[in-house]
């Protein structure tokens, strides 16, 4: 166990509704909601002004427009999300060789290779201070707590404090070596890592609602209600005791997409084209994460919200599109449509570094599945996506589809995003980060003039053009 504040840990706040607010003018200040937009969306991200009104990730979105009727609801910016969050790890590099990417917006840092003397808290607090300035430069505005610990554990609790929300001006919080079981005993248990809805429910059957509470209770009681290995680190953890170590390398172990429909579906060619579809973005990922994989997941929700998944593994290794596709699509054939799917998602797993010919799948059940030969096949996978779009969030199909707040340009008004569309009709409010508050048109939604966009460069990747970040994709 540390003796000193040495991990640190940052959070990005309201990471993806932030990233909205600075690049659309008109937001600033509003309630922003990211995530899917339709019927079935979750909320991903809610911005502090939507939060005032009840509103929070994995929300529905629908519940989320009774609550906050008025907000702006973006299907969200992937690309542009991950440019900010390439500049945040790189800053976070520049601190310090050992940093662990948790997602796109927080990560631990280990200070005990920083420049600053970590057995003085004020110096590691005036660090923190200094970071949050230079992410807020860096990223041209965006905002993030931060939280120094003896643990893992415990910087993360430092920066859950140093919320907004909490009240923290400089949205700084270092606990101090010693104080540790004082300050997360009163804390709720679902506060300790890994308690999750589950293992919160039964802990609260025990009369255990807060960290204090699991610690006093009788190690034989958690072991017996939970297991084993996790009852004996449940009692680790409510004392405080944790010596996972920063680690800078996370190897992905799975890489997938999905699609959440508007009505459930039942035609077979339709779910085909899109599993093929999300087959080609999976292998995308793959292809840029120098990986290849042995296992293939086809995964659907049907309409009683029950998940069946069936998975089929390689004789080899491949990350080719054309034999995830296969594959995905032999899995399809055993999935009956008749209830309706609401859910279909596409994965890969079991990563090797090399390639092998693979000739042959075999399925759970230990069949073997012929993959015939299909050649070299071109994909272009930039202009259709899943939820978050890679080319401006725009789809290319039988229809022109704009997705709300997608990055567009026109060739008469210049740069703007989509503010809805709907009724053949897409309607654009023209301004961009750091413009003024821009006007709004609509058009045809198949008006030539009109043009998906890439979200704007910040000035810091134009300035360090070679510098990226950990692979995100595999967040």
């Amino acid at each position: 166990m540390r003796t000193r504040a040495s991990v640190l840990h940052l959070d990005m706040d309201a990471f993806f509704a932030s990233v909205e607010q600075r690049d659309k003018p008109s937001l600033k200040g509003r309630a922003v909601i990211v995530g899917g937009t339709g019927g079935r969306g979750v909320v991903s991200t809610a911005s502090y002004e939507a939060r005032v009104f009840g509103v929070h990730s994995a929300m529905s979105s629908a519940q989320a427009r009774h609550l906050a009727p008025n907000a702006a609801f973006l299907s969200g910016r992937f690309e542009a999300y991950r440019q900010s969050s390439r500049v945040v790890m790189a800053t976070l590099r520049g601190l310090s060789p050992l940093v662990e990417p948790l997602s796109l917006d927080e990560a631990f840092v280990d200070l005990e290779q920083a420049d600053v003397d970590v057995a003085d808290e004020r110096a590691v607090h005036d660090l923190a201070v200094r970071l949050r300035a230079e992410i807020a430069r860096c990223t041209e505005g965006l905002s993030c707590s931060v939280g120094a610990g003896s643990s893992k554990f415990m910087a993360k609790v430092a920066s859950e404090l140093a919320k907004p929300a909490r009240g923290h001006l400089d949205q700084v919080a270092v606990i101090a070596p010693g104080t540790e079981e004082a300050v997360i005993g009163p804390l709720p248990a679902r506060a300790i890592p890994g308690v999750g809805p589950v293992a919160a429910a039964k802990l609260d059957k025990l009369g255990m609602r807060t960290v204090a509470d699991v610690r006093a209770a009788s190690p034989d009681e958690l072991i017996r209600e939970l297991g084993q290995a996790w009852g004996s680190t449940l009692v680790d953890l409510s004392r405080a005791r944790d010596d996972r170590p920063v680690q800078a390398s996370r190897q992905a172990k799975s890489i997938s997409v999905e699609d959440t429909f508007e009505h459930d579906l039942t035609d077979r060619d339709e779910c085909a084209r899109i599993v093929e579809r999300d087959a080609a973005l999976v292998c995308a990922r793959l292809q840029r994460s120098g990986q290849f994989a042995r296992t293939v997941t086809l995964k659907a929700k049907m309409a009683d919200f029950s998940t069946w998944t069936r998975s089929a593994t390689l004789e080899g290794a491949t990350d080719a599109v054309e034999t995830v596709r296969r594959t995905a699509r032999h899995l399809l054939e055993g999935l009956d449509l008749r209830e309706g799917v609401r859910l279909l998602g596409v994965g890969v797993s079991n990563f090797t570094v090399a390639a092998q010919e693979e000739l042959f799948a075999v399925d759970e059940a230990g069949e073997l599945i012929e993959l015939p030969g299909g050649g070299d096949v071109e994909e272009v996978v930039g202009s259709v996506s899943g939820p978050f779009g890679r080319r401006g969030s725009f789809d290319e199909g039988t229809a022109r589809r704009w997705r709300p707040g997608a990055d567009v340009e026109h060739d008469e008004w210049g740069r703007g995003w989509v503010w809805g569309s709907g009724h053949g009709v897409v309607t654009v409010r023209f301004e961009y980060r750091g413009s003024q508050i821009g006007r709004v048109r609509s058009f045809k939604t198949d008006d030539p003039a009109l043009h998906p966009a890439a979200p704007l460069p910040l000035a810091w990747t134009l300035a360090h053009p070679t510098v990226e970040g950990e692979d995100d994709e595999s967040q």
